[in-house]
């Protein structure tokens, strides 16, 4: 009878203590939490507001964004401002039918974006639109 209970005591466990996965999933989930938001930031510019309806995305469009000290970036990468059609043309391989986003500071000077945009449009590009940032209800 001792040898019966030595046995059984070296059997291998048949069930999974799931409660460890369980610990660990649940901190992954928190980590891709807070850092979900984190990748979706590119250039830091404060928006201007507007209550207009957001225009429906087919595929990611390009990105032109003019920071409050004037310096402009298409994407996250920083270009001078004679060489922002190349750059462009380069990026979106030619194709003058590309949709690009531009994102101005609320503090930038409107003729600086209109001129910006005039001249995206003076080569070719017809798909042009400005981002602002959702009104919000007070």
């Amino acid at each position: 009878m001792a040898f019966k209970l030595k046995r059984s005591l070296r059997e291998p466990m048949s069930e999974i203590n799931v409660t460890p996965f369980v610990d660990v999933m649940l901190v992954l989930l928190i980590i891709f939490m807070v850092t979900a938001p984190l990748l979706t930031v590119g250039v830091q510019v404060d928006l201007p507001e507007t209550s207009a309806d957001s225009l429906p995305e087919d595929i990611e469009p390009l990105t032109l964004t003019i920071n409050a000290k004037g310096e402009i970036f298409i994407q996250e990468s920083k270009v001078e401002f004679d060489k922002i059609i190349a750059k462009i043309l380069a990026v979106s391989k030619n194709r003058t039918d590309t949709r690009i986003y531009v994102r101005g500071d609320k503090t930038i000077n409107y003729g600086r974006v209109l001129e910006i945009m005039g001249m995206l449009s003076g080569s070719g590009f017809s798909k042009v639109a400005l981002i602002s940032e959702p009104h919000k209800e007070r």
